[in-house]
């Protein structure tokens, strides 16, 4: 199953410069926030709302080189957290997420896994 983060063009497109992918909460909290595929529209309308312009990183944890983690939430949920920098080779798509006009988000259509 993949996982999923989501993010503004221009900071995907800094880190296609740099070969990693690196966000505020890595230095603050030391691992990048993602999700499964069931918890992404919850996650972008509790934490993105009313944002557009946001992609979809669709990533392969088999090919994440940093610690992966699963960790429970004040939500009772657990959600994946990755433990140092994404590598941006692991990133299998990346894809629009728009803001709807009625300002929620919608599951996305993801890839078939080969």
């Amino acid at each position: 199953m993949p996982l999923l983060h989501l993010c503004r063009p221009e900071e995907w497109e800094h880190a296609q410069g740099e070969g990693a992918y690196r966000t505020d909460s890595l230095a603050t909290e030391g691992f990048i926030h993602c999700s499964t595929p069931e918890q992404i529209v919850a996650t972008a309308q509790r934490h993105r709302a009313g944002q557009q312009g946001l992609l979809l990183l669709v990533i392969d944890p088999q090919r994440v080189r940093a610690e992966i983690r699963y960790e429970a939430a004040k939500n009772g949920e657990s959600y994946p957290h990755i433990y140092g920098t994404l590598n941006t080779d692991a990133v299998t798509s990346v894809q629009p997420f728009p803001l709807q006009p009625d300002g929620t988000f919608r599951p996305p259509v993801l890839p078939a896994e080969s």
